[in-house]
């Protein structure tokens, strides 16, 4: 009895994995993972559920090839050479820059730290961690602070920005919050009353930069 092979140049020419998880990734922006399914995504790709299960098995295996193409896409040769410090920062910042452009990226993550492209990432920063001469003790430690920040402040700005709708002013949300620090008891909150316009003039972004640069300092005197 003749059996079925997986690839036929038949079935590639009509739909290729590559062109399903560009489709995942698209949906994933616009509605997050409660708006991918394999009947919606059938629909997108007009096709049927059976021609995307013959390159995908599952819906987890799907998200982890959604989370790696949108991630490693900004990995490119900038983050691969230069100083431990510098190439570490730049990592950090495709991850926050990813991550802010595609929040579900976040809850991928974190649901998996320490599996498929995290776990390269992890053994990126691991080996400048390294070449800084960090003892080999708290080598773990010093990656695992660096994964831990930087997974979790992207996630954070992410969410942030999720609970406000598209055309909000930036600005406006800030200032609002800032107010209401100011408004507070100095006695009783003195320091997000003295802090107050730092909220409101901050960016995302540098103040990302300067907490992964607190914990280079930091790992840098160990």
């Amino acid at each position: 009895m003749a059996t079925r092979t997986r690839n036929t140049d038949r079935r590639d020419d009509a739909l290729s994995k590559e062109r399903i998880v560009e489709a995942a990734v698209a949906m994933l922006d616009e509605a997050g993972e409660s708006g991918l399914t394999f009947r919606a995504l059938s629909a997108r790709l007009q096709t049927g559920p059976g021609a995307i299960y013959w390159h995908v098995a599952n819906k987890d295996e799907l998200l982890a090839a959604a989370t790696n193409a949108a991630l490693t896409s900004g990995m490119t040769a900038e983050a691969a050479a230069g100083p431990p410090k510098d190439v570490i920062r730049a990592i950090a910042l495709i991850m926050f820059d990813a991550i802010d452009e595609h929040p579900w990226l976040g809850e991928q993550l974190s649901r998996g730290p320490w599996q498929g492209v995290t776990l390269q990432i992890c053994e990126r920063i691991g080996q400048q961690i390294q070449a800084m001469g960090v003892p080999a003790g708290l080598q773990f430690t010093s990656a695992s602070a660096l994964m831990i920040y930087i997974l979790g402040a992207a996630r954070q700005n992410a969410a942030n920005a999720r609970m406000h709708p598209p055309g909000t002013d930036r600005a406006e949300v800030l200032e609002t919050h800032a107010a209401a620090w100011r408004g507070l008891d100095p006695e009783q909150f003195p320091f997000l009353h003295d802090i107050a316009g730092q909220l409101r003039d901050h960016d995302d972004r540098a103040q990302f930069l300067d907490g992964v640069n607190l914990i280079l300092a930091g790992v840098g005197d160990l």
